[in-house]
């Protein structure tokens, strides 16, 4: 057996290495570190509550919408201040220009390069990738960053800026939108629409978002779109037989007040993906257990939790603790949110080869983004003008609330105590530390660590790009990992 390292990775936000050992070109076990420490829950502590609004933006250069509605529904939850109507779909159209955002680079960026490596030239599909993806020479870019840029100038309608927005709060959102606001909202998101149905999808975003079977995506594997050109690497590929989940995935609810009957777009749960038992949000069997970390404590829930620096801590390989749910290792992202909310692509997708898997996740986020433009277009049209946008009210000077959200990685919860009006604790747990946690007391590998296990690569060990293609579907942004 030998011991062999990858990392650092690049087109990764952040630090991240893994080890792997590996015997007879199979891996056998995997340690996920994060060798970052950002200090950020320390920072918070002691400071006046309002300030969590302006510093927990600064998290993340990537989701910093996701980390201020956190910070903003923590302070809601003691505070009892409710958005407004125009305020929660406001917030939610923000939140979800980032989340597109980040699935759309997530493929055409992050992803989808690691297919142009010479390791694949072989490949019957390997030039058209190539030509198409390949690391600043391809093609993808020059089409791609346009779009993502008008869904960003969202954010500075309605935000004033992006990223480390202050438009956030607990009643809503600061900024009223009037009609030419809409009307140029509108105008972006047609924009968005025309390139997703071109390059991207070659079909309409309604018929992307409503696949709902193995047979709907095998239509599509005869188009000329990337989305086609990954269904056929995939397959080339065996990427559904790669990457296996923890078997339990985890959603928070992704975009409230924004559905049908003023339930969220996405409805939060857990769901057991062999046994498909979904069960209902517990936030109280929620814990972090730092045993290879280097933090200080002993295992507990988030809320009397602290992430005092421990460089000597026997066993120790990480910054980043590891989140449970009931005591089990659980994965979050695009994937699992599909799987809560009952899609049936999902379940197809994960039933036919036995749990989550590369394949899997990567086309989650693929239609998640085509469902949430649509649905986008809808919040747009359901403004009431001249209602408010947000409600102010008193703010307790002592409490404790948690504020949960879904960022485009996943479930995000930041766990705030106030006494005096100054923050005494602000734990917040990311959805990379889910993914990417360590092993916790038990012995029991993180989602990303028991998704490496098994894995072949052969001679190649760490240059393998499968190990590549594993982590990345995981999508890691380690600046949030690490607080």
């Amino acid at each position: 057996m030998r011991r062999v390292v990858v990392g650092p990775f690049n087109r990764v936000e952040g630090d991240l290495e893994v080890h792997l050992d590996v015997e007879d070109g199979v891996v056998v076990s995997a340690e996920v570190a994060a060798p970052l420490y950002r200090g950020f829950e320390q920072i918070l502590v002691g400071r006046p509550l309002e300030d969590a609004l302006v510093i927990a933006p600064r998290i993340c250069g990537i989701c910093s919408v996701s980390q201020s509605i956190a910070a903003a529904r923590a302070i809601a939850a003691f505070s009892g201040l409710e958005p407004t109507e125009n305020g929660a779909r406001a917030t939610a159209l923000a939140h979800a220009a980032e989340n597109v955002a980040d699935h759309l680079t997530h493929f055409h960026l992050f992803f989808m390069p690691d297919f142009a490596r010479s390791d694949y030239a072989g490949e019957p599909w390997h030039r058209v990738v190539s030509e198409r993806f390949a690391a600043v020479k391809g093609t993808t870019a020059r089409s791609f960053l346009p779009a993502r840029a008008r869904l960003l100038e969202i954010m500075g309608i309605v935000a004033g800026k992006w990223p480390h927005s202050l438009a956030f709060r607990a009643g809503g959102t600061t900024r009223s939108l009037d009609l030419g606001d809409t009307m140029r909202l509108r105008a972006i998101l047609a924009d968005v629409r025309a390139f997703a149905e071109g390059a991207l999808y070659g079909r309409r975003l309604e018929e992307i978002a409503e696949i709902a079977d193995l047979a709907g995506l095998d239509r599509l594997k005869g188009d000329a779109s990337d989305f086609a050109a990954f269904l056929r690497l995939a397959d080339a590929l065996r990427l559904a037989e790669v990457g296996r989940g923890p078997g339990l995935v985890m959603s928070f609810g992704a975009y409230p007040g924004t559905g049908r009957g003023g339930e969220p777009l996405f409805r939060p749960g857990v769901l057991d993906v062999a046994s498909r038992t979904r069960t209902s949000l517990d936030v109280d069997k929620i814990g972090e257990d730092p045993s290879r970390s280097w933090l200080a404590g002993a295992a507990g829930p988030p809320g009397r939790a602290s992430s005092e620096p421990d460089i000597e801590r026997e066993g120790a390989y990480s910054w980043a603790k590891a989140p449970r749910y009931d005591g089990r290792a659980v994965e979050v992202g695009a994937l699992a949110r599909q799987l809560v909310d009952g899609s049936p692509l999902a379940a197809a997708l994960t039933a036919a080869s036995g749990g989550a898997n590369v394949a899997a996740r990567v086309i989650a986020r693929l239609v998640e983004a085509a469902r949430t433009l649509v649905a986008m277009e809808r919040w747009i049209d359901a403004f009431e003008r001249g209602a408010p946008f947000c409600v102010e009210g008193a703010i307790p000077t002592d409490g404790s609330g948690v504020g949960l959200t879904e960022a485009a990685r996943g479930s995000l919860g930041h766990w705030a105590t106030v006494r005096g009006g100054r923050i005494v604790r602000w734990q917040i747990v990311a959805p990379t530390t889910w993914n990417f946690s360590p092993r916790d007391g038990a012995g029991v590998p993180g989602p990303l660590e028991g998704a490496l296990e098994g894995l072949a690569v052969g001679e190649a060990a760490a240059r393998s790009p499968m190990v590549q293609h594993v982590v990345r579907s995981f999508d890691p942004c380690m600046v949030c990992t690490a607080q």
